[in-house]
């Protein structure tokens, strides 16, 4: 049965946001509306020039018999940097100061309309790479990997420091926590969750010593796999040297005194370009 242009329209832009990164060949559109490829063109034109316009993300066209469009959900520069700003100015508030200069992030991790932002920000950076999996490590970390892993269409591998014997099989290895104890401690991963020779993008809550995130790239070396990149929401006050340096953050604690109750959190090194 033959479909309106307006329904058409809303069904696309519906069938793109939940296939990203998904190259969807015009066949497919033309015989679900029995339309001719040709409409579909003009309908997809008017798409493109509205996700452009209104900043939600690109459409890529490859012509030709295995060509197709692809919906790429990267944010325009300006809008991450608007979106860090906000950030900033939700977590300058001494009632988010917790012992040790970490700040409360919790319930935005768990609030959807946070949660999104944060993915869609995060993977913006890597839209342009080659990724097979995004790492974290359990549990903080879980709500932004499967947030990120959303917006990049691929799987999240969730690392462990605890046995689960629904896991089966794992690869463990021990790191140096990076904290000011520097304590030996253990993470694993199940054999089944990554594939040797993956592209890994590593994603966590929090960065202090950079010890997790450390050990991390040891266990990702471990499946003969590469690190495409590591990021943060945010890097906390550490007094010595980090045991990672090449990572982005969205944030950066500049100053935090659990004391008096103040706390400056400030933009960090983050960039999608």
């Amino acid at each position: 049965m033959k479909v309106k242009r307006s329904e058409r329209l809303i069904d696309i832009t519906h069938y793109l946001i939940e296939h990203p990164h998904t190259l969807i060949p015009l066949t497919l559109f033309a015989n679900r509306y029995e339309s001719a490829k040709s409409s579909i063109s003009e309908d997809l034109t008017i798409v493109k020039e509205t996700f452009a316009k209104r900043g939600i993300g690109f459409l890529e066209t490859l012509p030709g018999a295995a060509g197709g469009v692809k919906y790429i959900p990267k944010m325009k520069e300006e809008d991450v940097e608007e979106f860090i700003r906000k950030l900033c100015e939700e977590l300058n508030h001494s009632r988010r100061l917790l012992p040790g200069g970490y700040v409360y992030l919790s319930d935005m991790l768990g609030d959807p309309k946070w949660l999104r932002q944060i993915g869609r920000v995060i993977a913006s950076k890597y839209m342009d790479k080659e990724v097979d999996s995004v790492m974290t490590v359990a549990t903080k970390g879980v709500p932004i990997a499967q947030s990120v892993a959303s917006y990049l269409n691929v799987p999240f591998v969730i690392v462990r420091r605890d046995s689960k014997v629904t896991e089966g099989s794992t690869v463990s290895i021990n790191y140096v926590s990076g904290s000011s104890s520097d304590r030996v401690e253990k993470m694993e991963l199940s054999r089944r969750s990554l594939d040797m020779g993956s592209k890994v993008v590593i994603v966590d809550d929090f960065l202090k010593g950079g010890g997790t995130v450390n050990g991390m790239i040891s266990l990702i070396e471990e499946f003969d796999s590469e690190v495409v990149g590591a990021t943060v929401i945010a890097e906390n006050i550490f007094n010595g040297e980090r045991s990672v340096k090449d990572y982005t953050s969205l944030l950066k604690v500049e100053k935090a005194n659990a004391q008096d109750r103040t706390i400056e959190v400030s933009p960090g090194n983050f960039s999608i370009s």
